[in-house]
């Protein structure tokens, strides 16, 4: 239990920083230690996420990419799931409590909450000596029985994936002075192209009511578009068939494979895309494709979904199948 001391240090940064974040009428100001969400006959999403230093984010990177990335890896899951955002919690773990951290993440927090209507409804601040963790549960509102879980992938879904892929392995590598980093040294605009989409997810929360019209199945792409593939088939009983050839590449990842600098497994298994991976019937694949276009995001049809229990195959352009080494990020 906290001191009296400690606690009104606390209560006066929760204050500070935070409780302009809470606009919702249920957050009740952060005054009280419990929220309110009115369900409005909707059924309630729930998603779960932590950020940590070192792990998902570096010690270097901006606090305000930062706060974004901690948002905004939830708010890619309600995407996902067909969700309107609702509102989240925070559980701040953190160091010390220097404005200079503290300032532009708050601030960029609060933007983010406003942008896509996901108000701060409570949390809890507490301070630790080990890396900081930023972890914040998301809540959204879909009709009743409507939520798009993974279950559902049929025999002769097509395969459709928001945006590009693997462009925040790649940021990360720069980041970290991989062999993009060696590859992109006279090319500042693709190394800051990548490097934002590593800190700065962009969900595709504009599309969570068409993915909840057309999808029989779908996740967003957190931990590698081949071993989220995977997890997905596993869980409707299905397998699946991916052309490579056909995934959306932004110019610097094309280019980097074309020079052979990296191979296409590092943009198959590399993390943080935060792309929505899903599943429609033939009939409907235009329709999603058609809604992305009106809202200026790229969908693609990347292979089909087939019967069996075998894990999805990934066929480059002669049709030879790709023998991936690893499937996805692993966090242990």
């Amino acid at each position: 239990m906290a001191n009296s001391h400690n606690r009104s240090a606390e209560d006066s940064l929760i204050a500070r920083y935070f409780k302009p974040l809470a606009t919702d009428p249920g957050a009740f100001g952060l005054v009280d230690d419990a929220a309110i969400l009115s369900s409005s006959g909707d059924d309630i999403v729930v998603t779960t996420d932590a950020v940590v230093e070192g792990v998902h984010y570096l010690a270097t990177d901006p606090p305000d990419t930062i706060a974004r990335k901690a948002l905004r890896v939830n708010l890619s899951d309600l995407a996902a799931k067909g969700a309107a955002p609702a509102g989240f919690v925070l559980t701040l773990a953190l160091r010390s409590k220097e404005d200079a951290w503290l300032r532009p993440f708050a601030d960029a927090l609060g933007e983010d909450a406003q942008t896509f209507a996901c108000p701060l409804l409570g949390g809890d601040t507490v301070s630790t000596p080990g890396p900081q963790m930023i972890s914040i549960t998301a809540f959204g509102r879909v009709p009743k029985g409507r939520m798009v879980g993974r279950t559902g992938a049929k025999p002769g879904d097509l395969i459709l994936v928001t945006g590009t892929i693997g462009d925040a392995a790649l940021g990360l590598d720069v980041l970290t002075g991989g062999a993009a980093a060696t590859a992109l040294t006279s090319d500042p605009a693709a190394r800051e192209a990548l490097i934002s989409r590593y800190r700065i997810p962009q969900p595709r929360n504009v599309l969570a009511q068409a993915v909840r019209d057309h999808a029989t199945a779908a996740m967003d792409v957190s931990d590698g578009l081949a071993g989220d593939l995977t997890k997905l088939c596993a869980a409707s009983g299905v397998s699946a068939v991916v052309n490579v050839a056909s995934l959306p590449l932004s110019p610097a990842a094309a280019g980097l494979v074309a020079r052979k600098a990296i191979c296409v497994e590092t943009l198959l298994a590399g993390g943080d895309d935060y792309e929505v991976l899903c599943t429609v019937p033939p009939a409907h694949s235009d329709a999603l494709i058609a809604a992305g276009r009106a809202v200026g995001l790229t969908v693609t049809a990347i292979g089909t979904i087939v019967a069996g229990h075998e894990r999805p195959r990934f066929l480059d352009g002669q049709g030879q199948e790709l023998a991936l080494k690893r499937l996805s990020y692993s966090h242990f």
